[in-house]
């Protein structure tokens, strides 16, 4: 016989997702920035080295839309309730407050949070990113990586409500034994991550999409996740389709002679959380990359990396690699419309990272400061 709390356990979790879908079928379209008034774009440091990498990002951003605060078309709102000491003390993934004045932004530039894991001194709180996406509904997480010298340029679409994170607060555990965790797949939420990485493909002319599951094993979930894929690729007969397992495909990925023919993905949230790392590593590291969350009313903007607390207790939160926050801050112009800056500051980029290395970045006193690199950007922006 199931134990009266297990049964309610599970009820509640379904509960919350037969009400996440309806919240999905009653929304509107995507929201359109030209028809805005003023953008308010919110800053969120985050903790430990976010506060330095993000405060470059919003240099760059304000430096490059300097024409748009001054004639009250862009406004910056600094939103600092995010740390782990708040949340901790509060015991919630995001303060109340906070969350509303997030909802208060039309878009979110954020530097990576701590989540608290077993031994350590924080209580066992949600993620934050994981409780923003959820809240405002970021439900695809956009990683774009590109190598131009190894002929890599993907862009990966990965679902951000579902899958194995949906839930993960929720898991079940029945008496001393048996531990239970949940993966969540709704049509609504396949769907609309399938059609926006199709979208993309058809629109910039990337007409590869690949999808990743592990649906011959994890059948209902992945299963669902595959098979709407290929019922929207029907619809794009522009854009190539094939899937791949995730195993195959994190080997696929270091092969030189097939990767350089993938360009878009499209994945549940576990295997794009573990897949974007490794490809982000092929990139120059963590440090290196961005993501964009996008809903259809907010978006917000990030690093993939972690808060790195021991930069900070060593003293070397100057030195850290501020690229990964100026990767997001190009897709966050693009979101907003602004795409001959966002090109400007693409192409700065690569010069700076990838041609001419007038800085290095090492994260110690033996390579150069975040300002110092950001300062070189602007320079390049300048110069172009």
């Amino acid at each position: 016989m199931l134990p009266e709390k297990t049964r309610e356990q599970f009820e509640k979790v379904i509960e919350s997702q037969l009400a996440r879908i309806q919240a999905m079928k009653d929304q509107g379209d995507f929201i359109d920035y030209s028809k805005l008034d003023k953008i308010i774009i919110g800053v969120c440091g985050g903790d430990g080295i976010g506060p330095m990498i993000t405060g470059m990002g919003q240099h760059v951003l304000e430096t490059l839309l300097a024409d748009k605060v001054k004639a009250g078309k862009v406004e910056f709102r600094v939103i600092d309730g995010l740390t782990i000491e708040r949340r901790a003390e509060l015991g919630c993934a995001i303060p109340p407050d906070t969350m509303e004045e997030l909802k208060a932004c039309h878009v979110i530039l954020k530097g990576p949070t701590t989540t608290p894991r077993k031994g350590d001194p924080w209580p066992n709180v949600e993620s934050a990113n994981v409780a923003m996406r959820k809240a405002l509904d970021l439900f695809a997480n956009v990683r774009p990586v590109k190598v131009p010298e190894l002929g890599i340029d993907w862009t990966f679409y990965r679902e951000n409500t579902e899958g194995g994170y949906a839930v993960g607060s929720q898991g079940v555990q029945v008496g001393d034994d048996l531990f239970i965790d949940f993966t969540v797949a709704t049509s609504q939420g396949c769907e609309r991550i399938a059609r926006l990485a199709f979208d993309y493909a058809h629109k910039t002319g990337k007409n590869r999409v690949s999808c990743v599951t592990k649906a011959n094993i994890i059948k209902t979930t992945d299963g669902k996740f595959l098979d709407t894929c290929q019922k929207v690729a029907a619809e794009y007969p522009d854009v190539v389709f094939d899937d791949w397992y995730i195993d195959i495909m994190t080997a696929k990925l270091i092969d030189d002679k097939r990767r350089r023919d993938f360009k878009v993905f499209v994945l549940p949230n576990l295997y794009g959380d573990i897949i974007t790392d490794e490809a982000a590593e092929i990139q120059g590291g963590v440090g290196t990359a961005g993501s964009a969350n996008i809903g259809k009313r907010y978006a917000m903007f990030e690093a993939i990396h972690g808060s790195a607390p021991r930069m900070v207790q060593e003293g070397r939160a100057q030195y850290a690699d501020p690229s990964s926050v100026l990767r997001a801050s190009v897709m966050l112009l693009e979101h907003i419309g602004e795409i001959e800056l966002a090109k400007k500051l693409d192409r700065a980029l690569d010069i700076c990272m990838f041609e001419k290395k007038k800085y290095v970045i090492t994260g110690r006193d033996t390579g150069a400061t975040a300002q110092q690199f950001t300062d070189y950007v602007l320079e390049t922006i300048a110069s172009l």
